[in-house]
């Protein structure tokens, strides 16, 4: 399988490149418009092809902090299931450069049940170490998908 690979401070993880739609370079000059009352890791909506596109920043989800403002730093268009249809959510991901293949047999349990971090996924060790899946399916909670696409809570 192919992943794109990333990273969150000095550790390595990847997402599936088949849920991703684009990877584009951070521009300063089209910065999202922030959503007010929302978690401080919903960095805003970004305008794509003239429609609203929610981005998350990964590293104020997973770290607290926000992300580095980095010649490798990416946004990465992703398919994301959303009651019973496909949504495209921005990432903003620090790292993301290259892709990686990995077989699935190499995935394993990281041995950690985090249910506040539900998508974190497998991990699977390569010549650069350990890395870690991103499950997209699983990466926002039910109060932030409600606040993303409240006509599907409506």
């Amino acid at each position: 399988m192919l992943f794109i690979l990333f990273t969150l401070d000095s550790e390595r993880y990847v997402i599936d490149a088949t849920q991703v739609e684009r990877l584009m370079p951070l521009t300063p000059q089209s910065p999202p418009k922030t959503i007010p009352g929302a978690p401080p890791w919903v960095a805003g909506v970004l305008d794509h092809e003239g429609a609203p596109l929610p981005l998350i920043d990964l590293p104020a989800l997973a770290l607290g902090r926000p992300a580095a403002q980095l010649m490798s730093t990416r946004i990465v268009l992703v398919r994301y299931p959303h009651a019973g249809t496909t949504r495209l959510l921005a990432l903003l991901l620090e790292g993301a450069t290259r892709t990686i293949r990995l077989d699935m047999a190499a995935f394993h349990d990281a041995g950690l049940d985090m249910p506040h971090a539900r998508y974190l996924g497998p991990v699977a060790s390569e010549a650069g170490g350990l890395v870690q899946w991103i499950r997209i399916e699983h990466l926002l909670p039910d109060d932030v998908k409600a606040l993303l696409f409240p006509e599907a809570h409506a």
